[in-house]
């Protein structure tokens, strides 16, 4: 029930007679409540989380992604309140698209492609390898890294001993940046699709400029593992991720797409 929420009054007044549901799906620390044609994202205050909503407001008009209908603060309390419009369609992780991997991959190269074509001069977020890196470190050396969560072969016979091994190597073998309008998280849960057309982008708290493979290669992970069924119940025996390069006409960079995938475990 809305009305047991302690929510800043104007949330409240556009809310208060919708119902809602909880949306558990991600690993962020924000509870966030769906109601039939908004969002309301309930955030720690923070310096990235306040980044992040000024970056939200910089892709208005610029792409598909939610609308800004209120955000408000609660000093006392510590915490942020964002409603969004919803963005049309449904994730493009869905049964229907999977088993359509032309039509699948065609929308995926579309949306990345739109994303690449965004103006980055005036955005205001770069993400930096030292950004990145520091951030990593600090993750490390705080042991909030979760290894029983990371790929195979992250760690372990052929991969590297703990995490730290992981951050010295990263540290030490940073590709050539190529900045772009980055997502931050390209999953296919965060990448709507609606009927034949791309209905838009959610969850882009970790949106900037940032390089070009790095979504790349958070693309082609997620559409392994949502086909082998790693990510969901259903496998795809035939499905093959690497059409994503196929239908981006471009040559895959596998040290860059492992760069990135390795980089993303200590997050």
């Amino acid at each position: 029930m809305i009305e047991n929420l302690n929510l800043p009054e104007k949330i409240k007044h556009l809310i208060s007679e919708k119902n809602f549901t909880s949306d558990d799906i991600g690993k962020s620390n924000a509870k966030v409540l769906m109601f039939d044609d908004c969002v309301l994202k309930i955030e720690p205050r923070s310096a990235r989380n306040e980044k992040s909503i000024e970056v939200l407001r910089w892709l208005q008009g610029k792409l598909p992604v939610p609308k800004i209908l209120a955000y408000e603060i609660d000093e006392a309390a510590g915490l942020q309140y964002l409603l969004m419009s919803k963005v049309p369609g449904i994730m493009s992780c869905n049964e229907y698209y999977m088993e359509r991997p032309g039509v699948l991959m065609a929308h995926l190269a579309e949306a990345l492609k739109l994303l690449w074509s965004v103006d980055i001069s005036d955005c205001p977020r770069i993400i930096t390898f030292d950004d990145e890196l520091k951030q990593a470190r600090y993750r490390v050396e705080n042991n909030l890294v979760d290894v029983d969560d990371a790929e195979p072969e992250t760690y372990g016979p052929g991969g590297f001993e703990n995490p730290m091994a992981l951050l010295g190597w990263l540290e030490a073998n940073r590709p050539q940046f190529e900045p772009v309008l980055s997502h931050g998280d390209f999953c296919l849960p965060n990448i709507f699709i609606d009927g034949d057309k791309l209905g838009g982008f959610i969850d882009l708290g970790d949106t900037g400029v940032g390089d070009k493979w790095c979504d790349i290669a958070l693309c082609y992970r997620s559409l392994k593992h949502n086909a082998d069924g790693t990510w969901g119940k259903k496998v795809y025996p035939d499905f093959k991720p690497e059409l994503l390069f196929e239908a981006l006409g471009l040559e895959p960079d596998w040290e860059k797409i492992r760069y990135y995938i390795l980089l993303d475990e200590l997050f």
